[in-house]
């Protein structure tokens, strides 16, 4: 019999595991309208971190698709928008979803959801059930873009 509620414990625990997996890393009651208000992260983005992953080609892959006339990066992308002064048009928050999961403001975007392990198409065996950046990334490259502004008198702005 005791073999019997342990074979039952270690199901229920698989369970619940396998759900726990397939549980989305942003709930939708903490997306508020185009934004996510809390960070994803207790600790606190750095833009420095967030500068180095978004030149990073093996990590975020932000200038692959992305312009930002702040770094000094060859070949940037011009798939998606320039980004050069992103910190003047969005919040934080709207930043925040954006790198998260795009498909909620942007249904056809072909920018993947950095911050999402379910419901994705193409993912390579190794990389099933995990989010491309961690919660501290998300928080990093939002810190790094929501400090781009474009300054007074810049000839650009």
């Amino acid at each position: 019999m005791r073999i019997f509620w342990a074979g039952c414990f270690l199901l229920f625990a698989l369970a619940a595991a396998c759900q726990e997996q397939s549980q989305p890393l942003i709930a939708a009651s903490i997306i508020e309208g185009d934004g996510i208000e809390r960070a994803l992260s207790p600790i606190q983005g750095d833009p420095m971190r967030g500068d180095a992953l978004f030149v990073s080609r093996d990590g975020g892959h932000c200038v692959l698709c992305h312009v930002l006339d702040t770094i000094d990066a060859p070949f940037q992308g011009n798939l998606g928008p320039d980004l050069s002064g992103v910190g003047d048009r969005l919040t934080p928050a709207q930043l925040r979803l954006r790198i998260a999961q795009p498909s909620v403001v942007w249904p056809d975007t072909i920018m993947p959801s950095y911050y999402r392990r379910d419901g994705l198409n193409q993912v390579a065996p190794a990389y099933r059930g995990e989010p491309i950046l961690t919660a501290g990334e998300v928080e990093d490259l939002v810190a790094f873009l929501a400090a781009q502004r474009i300054e007074v008198g810049d000839e650009n702005g």
